[in-house]
């Protein structure tokens, strides 16, 4: 038996800010730094200093700063038949930057010294201050997203190493990278996964990560546990207006105005939120809006793009793009329509005739934007020339959002539409959406099992836990079990150019391991904020026990 009433908190509050003290932003060196911290760490242990096999690093292929993930196993030798049932405990280990620190930035990373700090800002407030007050809450970035739940895991696996007769089958601990943007490292991690699978005889049971879990409301009483993680769109409109001198500026359709169109009707909209029984994403977000002017002038903009974090529940692709088209054709037709009416009073204003309606906008997706082009000059080698302008730009380090812009300003050109011109794509990252699917016979069994788990140890605890499905902030659990259908994904590419040069997601070896991945977490508030700070209680005391109980239940 698994001794569940020992106090880890002491030590786990120690490695976290360990782990909080290495300043690991995600693009910079500190993501190796404290992935070689971890391995050390690991392999400063009896069972890994005795099995150095079982504690390593992958270095991501190709990346300029050398990061990697960190892996480690540990099987259990109580007596067990068959395929080796698996655990595994996976979380990232970059941060976002500390610059929204401001004049606090240099304790950013020192959570007892930021303490300080912060307790003595007048203007913080009330609330953190409040939190701090009591010292039950370690500040610092990184201390809630997630370097304490990963100072959880660790601590837990070399407990664990050094009592092996109480389970049976494997933990396997994957540590990642680059989770902050790109989710490389998780990418590159799926290998070790499959390959671990085959060599040591795994069956994989389901995942838990300890990314943060916090309050979704003022007074939110729950502690949450959930059984999958939201999928993530990047829906992109670009849009080829009609420049004009602002000396006539009824003459044009400007780009940039009808860009703002198209955020005002898609940012912030509830009808776009996509439900799976009963549970909401939230509505789209804007995060970029620009025209694509280089330099000052005084002629309008002839180009313009937009790009618009989506999250997704359930919904396909195909569902997405043709609800976003619509509302892209409306905005086109909204712009053409304000300035047919507004040249018509300024006409009336200054006594001048009143001209014809003058635009007629067109919108494309890009699957169709290609094959206009293709259509147009006959290119049978097309699909070869754009994958290796994806090629030669990703060489050279272009950020994917904007290779994947670039291919489509090269196919306007191409086309050189007469009338206004907008072009919806999708650009990187790709999340894929999956959660436990009650309508799937043996993920509505492990549901049930989670919900037996929480509901006896929320009595046990005092702890009231509520289950969802989807993990609302993105996460590296989506890469590792989709719901997304091939369709769906089929239509994804064919509508995001560059396709795996930009968005390498290996979607067939997450089918094939489909691992169910589930969101315990560290408990804190304020993630991404400078305020961010986790709640040391819950995350090194209740936490740990959560855990463990979930060995004891599905590794016996």
């Amino acid at each position: 038996m698994i001794d569940e009433t020992i106090d880890f908190s002491a030590e786990m509050e120690a490695l976290t800010k360990d782990l909080v003290g290495i300043r690991s932003v995600n693009g910079t060196a500190g993501e190796r730094e404290v992935a070689e911290f971890i391995l050390r760490w690991l392999r400063s242990f009896p069972y890994f200093a005795a099995h150095s096999e079982r504690a390593f690093a992958q270095e991501i292929p190709g990346d300029t700063l050398g990061r990697e993930n960190v892996f480690a196993y540990v099987h259990g030798t109580k007596k067990a038949e068959g395929p080796r049932k698996t655990l595994v405990w996976h979380g990232h280990i970059d941060t976002v930057g500390t610059e929204d620190f401001g004049t606090l930035e240099p304790w950013a990373n020192d959570p007892d010294k930021l303490l300080e700090k912060l307790l003595a800002e007048p203007d913080l407030p009330a609330a953190v201050r409040s939190d701090l007050a009591t010292g039950d809450w370690m500040p610092g970035r990184g201390a809630c997203d997630m370097k304490s739940g990963d100072a959880v895991f660790l601590v837990l696996l070399t407990y664990l190493s050094e009592h092996t007769d109480a389970f049976s089958g494997t933990i396997v601990l994957s540590l990642n990278c680059v989770e902050e943007n790109e989710h490389t490292g998780i990418l590159h991690g799926l290998d070790v996964l499959d390959e671990l699978k085959e060599r040591e005889g795994l069956d994989y049971l389901f995942a838990i990560n300890n990314d943060y879990i916090c309050p979704l409301y003022d007074g939110d009483p729950h502690r949450y546990l959930y059984t999958g993680a939201v999928g993530k769109l990047l829906p992109c409109v670009y849009i080829h207006g009609c420049e004009t001198h602002v000396g006539q500026c009824f003459e044009g359709f400007d780009a940039s105005v009808a860009a703002a169109e198209v955020v005002r009707r898609i940012n912030y909209h509830t009808e776009l939120c996509d439900g799976y029984r009963g549970e909401y994403s939230l509505p789209p977000s804007v995060l970029k809006l620009a025209d694509l002017k280089p330099a000052y002038n005084v002629q309008t903009a002839q180009e313009a793009w937009t790009y618009f974090n989506y999250f997704v529940h359930a919904a396909s692709v195909a569902d997405i793009l043709a609800g976003l088209k619509g509302i892209v054709k409306e905005s086109m037709h909204e712009v053409a329509s304000r300035i047919d009416t507004e040249a018509e009073a300024y006409a009336r204003l200054a006594r001048q005739p009143v001209a014809p309606p003058k635009f007629q906008p067109d919108v494309l997706s890009y699957e169709e934007l290609v094959a206009a082009v293709r259509e147009k000059r006959g290119a049978e080698a097309l699909d070869e020339e754009l994958a290796a302008m994806a090629r030669k730009l990703r060489a050279k380090g272009i950020d994917l959002r904007e290779i994947s812009l670039a291919i489509v300003r090269h196919l306007v050109r191409e086309l050189h539409p007469a009338r206004p011109l907008a072009v919806l794509f999708f650009a990187a990252p790709y999340c894929p959406a999956n959660t436990l699917r009650q309508e799937v016979a043996g993920e509505q069994k492990l549901y049930d099992q989670l919900e037996s788990l929480v509901t006896s140890f929320g009595k046990e605890t005092g702890e009231q836990y509520k289950i969802l499905q989807f993990f609302p902030s993105l996460s590296d659990s989506s890469y590792l079990k989709i719901d997304d259908t091939p369709a769906s994904v089929s239509t994804l590419y064919k509508n995001l150019p560059g396709g795996k040069t930009v968005s390498p997601v290996p979607t067939e070896r997450i089918r094939s391991l489909s691992i169910p991945a589930v969101d315990f977490g560290c408990y804190g508030k304020d993630a991404h904020k400078w305020t961010e700070r986790m709640y040391k209680p819950y995350t090194f005391g209740v936490l740990p026990k959560l855990i463990l109980k979930a060995v004891e239940k599905f590794l016996n």
